[in-house]
């Protein structure tokens, strides 16, 4: 049961890692925009860049995992079928 309930908390797709990335946009703009009104000025909009850019780097690394996971699944399916030809 438990192991179900960690799945629904894997991203599993592009889509799936969009709505994420697009969440955290949203949550990163609001701070942003509470960091202007907190800092007025150039204070308040290195803050926003650096919220903004954090979300950045956040959803390039979400993306990134996508395609190492993709790329390691593929890899352990070739590595399975050359074990089933070639038994030592």
């Amino acid at each position: 049961m438990i192991r179900k309930i960690g799945r629904l908390f894997v991203i599993k797709n592009r889509f799936e890692a969009s709505a994420i990335i697009y969440a955290l946009a949203l949550g990163g703009a609001e701070r942003g925009k509470h960091y202007l009104d907190t800092f007025p000025g150039f204070g308040g909009k290195m803050l926003f860049l650096a919220a903004m850019v954090a979300v950045f780097m956040a959803g390039s690394k979400i993306l990134d995992a996508l395609s190492y996971e993709r790329v390691r699944a593929a890899d352990a399916i070739t590595a399975a079928g050359a074990a089933d030809r070639n038994p030592i």
